[in-house]
């Protein structure tokens, strides 16, 4: 009976497997089969899911897809990102070599060399900042690219920030002067009446006009030092000699320790050949340098130093008779400038005052030599209502403050005739206060220091041996 039962349920299996699949489930399926005690077989079985996943299938297949363009995408954008990395890379590289050259050559560079810099660098921070927010995922070679971008900018910051020669200062003067040049190309051939002076030649009538300042530059000490002296040396025996000196005195405007020379202008602006010296003994900005020395007023004390330019060692000391000392009758604005030495076409000068002449202005010959007294004069201009003073061809100028932007120089005591006279020549200033004016013979130059500025002026002379009265 049982194989009977056995029978009849591999039939009903033949017929639902054909049924459904269309093939045959072998006799080791899963199945159950018995026979009650009426002989009435009962079968009972497992059949698998026969339904097939279609829809999950089609979404799988529509996920693939559109992983797969979303990578193609992505992988795009990573090639164009790697090649625009590269280029950053170049762009980064030349940067470094033109920064390396400007710091290598300061003289090579200029305001728009800086400008290009930043522009160039200014893109590639836009350029960085649009690649770092439009990337998805790790972003590590943006983020050193933008902070090699932002040390890149820091760099030409400083760069420009510091500009310590001064370089864009002294291009900007130089168109200045150019244009002033051809200026004077345009006024030449007009009615000029100012005569050539020839250099060290005395054969005009005295100072008639001044020009306007010329910037030469900040002072190598800074804007802190606003007190000292600068000029150019003169020797007669070699009248193309180009030795300037700087001297600011220390912040407190007593103290003279360091001075600087240069052999040319040129070197004096750029900062080249330098050669820098200290001593400890000067007081005051009255110094003046004539035949590769200077003299000065020697600290706290009535004497005149003379110091050889050569080896940096004072050579001689003397002290000036009856001149008082520790700034007892200075200029106006300008403290311990008790001795104001000055240098015209015939030799060394100092300008100072006496107990006895009350604080009048008294001037002196001396040999540059022996720094003896050749000889004196007895002005009646009281020296502390003056700003400074200068000697051209033997006659004392004077100069007072008019305001805050201008000078003028108002009075004037020839040594060769004792006249005294009041001349009204306008002159005008970068800053308020004037510390120091040294007149060069050759050049026909007054060079200034003016609150920490170093500046220039060309005097002009009028025909005659006439002078104001």
């Amino acid at each position: 009976m049982k194989t009977r039962c056995l029978a009849l349920l591999l039939a009903f299996l033949h017929l639902q497997t054909t049924s459904i699949t269309g093939q045959l489930y072998s006799e080791s399926s899963n199945f159950n089969g018995s026979v009650d005690e009426h002989g009435i077989c009962t079968c009972s079985m497992v059949l698998p899911d026969t339904s097939f996943p279609v829809e999950k299938v089609e979404s799988l297949e529509i996920t693939a897809h559109a992983l797969t363009e979303k990578f193609e995408k992505e992988l795009t954008k990573v090639k164009e990102y790697t090649k625009t990395m590269q280029l950053f890379e170049q762009r980064l590289l030349n940067l470094s070599i033109r920064i390396q050259v400007m710091e290598e050559n300061s003289i090579s560079y200029n305001k728009l060399d800086f400008e290009l810099l930043k522009l160039e660098v200014s893109e590639m921070q836009k350029l960085v900042i649009e690649l770092k927010s439009s990337f998805v995922g790790s972003n590590a070679i943006i983020d050193q690219l933008e902070l090699e971008i932002r040390n890149m900018t820091l760099l030409v910051q400083e760069l420009e920030s510091l500009d310590k020669n001064n370089i864009l200062a002294i291009r900007r003067e130089i168109v200045a002067l150019k244009n002033r040049l051809k200026e004077c190309e345009e006024f030449r051939g007009q009615n000029n009446t100012y005569p050539f002076i020839p250099p060290g030649s005395c054969g005009h009538g005295g100072v008639v006009n001044i020009s306007k300042p010329f910037i030469v530059q900040l002072n190598w000490r800074g804007a802190s030092y606003k007190y000292g002296a600068w000029g150019r040396d003169y020797t007669p025996q070699q009248p193309n000699k180009t030795l300037y000196w700087v001297a600011p005195l220390n912040t407190d405007g007593r103290y003279l320790e360091y001075y600087q020379l240069h052999n040319t202008m040129e070197d004096l602006l750029l900062y080249k050949y330098i050669q820098q010296f200290r001593i400890l003994y000067g007081e005051g900005s009255g110094m003046v340098v004539y035949n590769n020395f200077m003299y000065f007023n020697f600290y706290s004390t009535a004497d005149i130093a003379k110091l050889d330019l050569n080896t940096n060692t004072v050579t001689l000391r003397r002290t000036l008779p009856k001149a008082v000392h520790n700034n007892r009758f200075s200029y106006s604005g300008v403290a311990w400038q008790d001795m104001d030495f000055s240098v015209d076409e015939s030799g060394l000068w100092v300008i100072y005052s006496t107990e006895s002449s009350g604080g009048n202005i008294v001037i002196s010959k001396i040999n540059d030599t022996s720094l003896e007294v050749l000889n004196t004069w007895q002005t009646t201009q009281y020296k502390p209502s003056v700003t400074n003073t200068f000697i051209v061809c033997g006659v004392l100028y004077a100069i007072r403050p008019l305001n805050t932007k201008k000078e003028e120089i108002f009075y004037y005591y020839d040594t060769n005739t004792g006249r005294e006279g009041r001349p009204s020549i306008i002159m005008d200033k970068v800053l308020e206060k004037i510390q120091s004016v040294n007149y060069h013979p050759l050049d026909h130059k007054l060079y200034v220091y003016n609150d920490a500025y170093l500046l220039t002026y060309d005097l002009s002379f009028q025909k005659e041996l006439q002078l104001p009265l």
